[in-house]
């Protein structure tokens, strides 16, 4: 990810996700929060068609987002950028990588679980508005001791 698209990502986000879209300062921040932030941007002819980040904190990394945009969806772009996550994840030591998910965004439970991620836990009516429940799950990596 690049300053330059950060305006990009920010439009991709308010079409992908209309009520918690990250507005542009919060794009600022996470570039900003490099090394900590780890993040990677996939572009097509057209432009930005998904990206994904990292929160890596030492021996439990978290994905902060993984989003792919309409017109590229169904061709396997989430589950090579979410590959792509847990082998930056496990290159800086992580054991565990972690994210949470809406309990009505079915795809991305359906990626999560055939990438081998568990659910440890749900939050009830954590996203608002709507009281949807959030869905934390975690999958172990390569070096995890337990």
């Amino acid at each position: 990810m690049r300053w330059t698209d950060i305006e990009e990502l920010a439009a991709l986000e308010r079409q992908l996700f209309p009520h918690d879209a990250w507005a542009e300062p919060t794009w600022w921040s996470e570039l900003a929060g490099r090394p900590r932030r780890d993040y990677v941007v996939e572009e097509d002819a057209e432009g930005i068609v998904g990206y994904a980040g990292l929160d890596l904190g030492g021996e439990v990394a978290d994905v902060m987002t993984i989003a792919v945009a309409p017109r590229a969806q169904g061709r396997g772009l989430g589950a090579r950028l979410l590959a792509e996550l847990v082998d930056r994840a496990e290159r800086e030591g992580a054991e565990f990588l972690m994210l949470e998910v809406r309990d009505d965004n079915l795809a991305a439970r359906a990626l999560y679980e055939r990438a081998g991620f568990e659910l440890l836990t749900t939050r009830r009516r954590y996203y608002q508005p709507g009281g949807i429940d959030a869905h934390i799950m975690r999958r172990r990596l390569k070096g995890a001791t337990a």
